[in-house]
């Protein structure tokens, strides 16, 4: 299964799950069913597969991250449900930090914004360590993930420490070292 989420700035997320279909060039239609917006307030119960990956289509090129829900459970559901519900369409990277991370996860539409703000989701035990290429999100301390992730340009495995816990990994780095 794949959904496409059109973006405009430099972000556009679908899934692929084992068996997908490939994905449309950059920059044409998608051909996925619509979201059924009946659903639209249920993304927050939806869990993740064991293994999926998200395409990220953005101004420099697709980014294809790889998610195996052992990694980090939470984190792997809650970016799951975020691409289910097209939360990342029009969101840009908007931090990128030469030599540490490239930053995403604000939406540009405040309805949905405000609809996932306190959905703060629990820590995940850090199982794989923030080296370069790992997808993380990003917390202002416990309990406090809710959208924003980031990618590792550099191994920052001073975060382990800290409780940051990776739930993907970027399977080429290319588009990411472009931002």
């Amino acid at each position: 299964m794949r959904l496409k989420v059109k973006a405009v700035v430099t972000l556009v997320a679908c899934l692929a799950l084992a068996g997908a279909v490939s994905s449309p060039a950059y920059g044409e239609e998608s051909k996925a069913p619509k979201q059924d917006e009946s659903k639209a307030d249920k993304p927050a119960s939806k869990k993740a597969p064991a293994r999926y990956e998200a395409e990220l289509l953005t101004t420099q090129g697709p980014i294809v991250i790889e998610v195996e829900r052992a990694w980090a459970p939470r984190g792997a559901d809650r970016f799951y449900q975020l691409v289910k519900s097209g939360y990342f369409t029009n969101v840009a990277f908007f931090r990128v930090i030469d030599g540490f991370m490239a930053q995403a996860g604000i939406s540009g539409d405040p309805a949905t914004s405000a609809k996932w703000r306190n959905k703060r989701i629990p820590d995940d035990p850090v199982k794989l360590s923030n080296t370069r290429g790992t997808v993380t999100f990003a917390m202002a301390g416990p309990g406090s993930r809710t959208t924003q992730f980031y990618i590792n340009l550099v191994d920052n495995t001073q975060l382990d420490a800290m409780g940051f816990a990776p739930f993907g990994k970027v399977k080429n780095m290319k588009a990411v070292d472009a931002l």
